[in-house]
């Protein structure tokens, strides 16, 4: 027998800024691609279609599934990002929230909805060159009729008031995306933007909580600690004079943060039960939130390697009665920072739809924000 001392693997690498960026877009739009296939399917259904244990792989998918308006937007909210970004580099201020409500008119030329002639025109920039991002595929109503209002809606004066569908935040991701500001400066990019489709609290604090999750990850922070922090600041973020704090908002949170550390994956009828089904915007966070603590390995056991990580959240994200691509999209935002490419399945990469536009935008986004 040898005496030499076992080996124990060290530490895993931290990934690169460019492998978060890249992991972040496909991870999101991985998971938005899988859940797309069954959004609008009860549990009852997917059962009835693959089993027991639901869709979890793509392999199941007779052709394949597409990717739907969630990774449309959030790569039509990097290219807003983009254009501020290279002005200011340049030397030159830009309004940031001006910049991505072009961008979003830019895609609701996509849609088939006429964009308002009170709106400015735009040239076209490099990712409106893709047919495959000109497909209708299922957009929220209110992204649609915000936007088609041809006003830019404010956080302070909001279209659309009362809606807070998930919209806001399954395209929220590229904001805490950027390094080097504060996050009270990713709050509020974010929730600006969350308001100009959507005017209630609920989406824009989602949206503008959903980014901190990622900004947090970002910076190296784990997968509990970033959601408790983003959750935390939410009592120092800027509101309207008129609101407070959506109480919604806080429970929902709150109990994907319970659930998740319970130690048990619960059944998609009582996650439904206990989170929603993700259609509006804190519920879609919450579920996604959940898959992902949920399913985290413990660090005290063997294995649990990022890829089977991966796999597992966005299992639970999508087998539920409810918005499957929008909590599958967000759940694969997260891991996809977190971990950075490494957690995504080379199997999933190769179905999935169009890559070269989604890593030609996160290349680009990572060259502008590297240095």
């Amino acid at each position: 027998m040898s005496n030499e001392p076992a080996i124990t693997p060290g530490p895993a690498p931290v990934p690169s800024h460019a492998s978060r960026i890249h992991g972040c877009l496909l991870g999101g739009a991985l998971g938005d691609s899988l859940g797309y296939a069954v959004e609008f399917d009860d549990i009852s259904t997917i059962r009835a279609k693959f089993g027991p244990d639901g869709l979890r792989e793509f392999a199941a998918l007779d052709g394949g599934s597409h990717f739907s308006d969630d990774t449309q937007l959030t790569l039509y909210t990097v290219d807003g990002l983009l254009e501020a970004l290279e002005w200011a580099n340049s030397g030159v201020a830009a309004d940031t929230n001006a910049c991505l409500w072009l961008a979003y008119l830019r895609w609701l030329a996509t849609q088939g909805v006429p964009v308002p002639e009170a709106a400015p025109f735009q040239p076209p920039r490099w990712i409106d060159s893709h047919a495959v991002l000109k497909h209708r595929r299922a957009p929220g109503s209110a992204c649609l009729s915000g936007l088609a209002t041809g006003e830019m809606g404010t956080f302070f004066r909001p279209v659309n008031p009362g809606s807070k569908g998930c919209g806001t935040v399954m395209r929220s991701a590229p904001f805490g995306l950027i390094p080097y500001i504060a996050p009270a400066d990713v709050y509020k990019l974010s929730a600006d933007a969350a308001s100009l489709t959507h005017g209630h609290p609920a989406a824009r604090q989602s949206a503008g909580i959903f980014s901190l999750v990622i900004h947090a990850l970002l910076a190296g922070h784990g997968l509990r600690p970033a959601a408790e922090f983003a959750l935390g600041h939410l009592d120092t973020v800027q509101l309207r004079k008129d609101e407070k704090v959506d109480p919604d908002v806080i429970s929902r949170l709150e109990a994907a943060l319970r659930l998740g550390a319970a130690g048990a994956v619960l059944e998609p009828e009582d996650l439904v039960r206990e989170l929603g089904e993700g259609w509006v915007a804190e519920e879609a966070l919450a579920v996604a939130l959940y898959a992902v603590l949920a399913t985290e390995p413990d660090p005290a056991a063997a294995g649990g390697h990022p890829e089977e990580h991966f796999r597992a959240a966005i299992a639970v994200a999508v087998n539920h009665s409810g918005d499957s691509d929008s909590t599958a999209s967000i759940a694969g935002n997260i891991l996809g920072t977190f971990y950075g490419q490494e957690c995504l399945p080379a199997q999933w990469l190769e179905r999935l739809e169009a890559p070269e536009v989604i890593r030609g935008m996160a290349s680009r986004l990572a060259a502008v924000t590297g240095a």
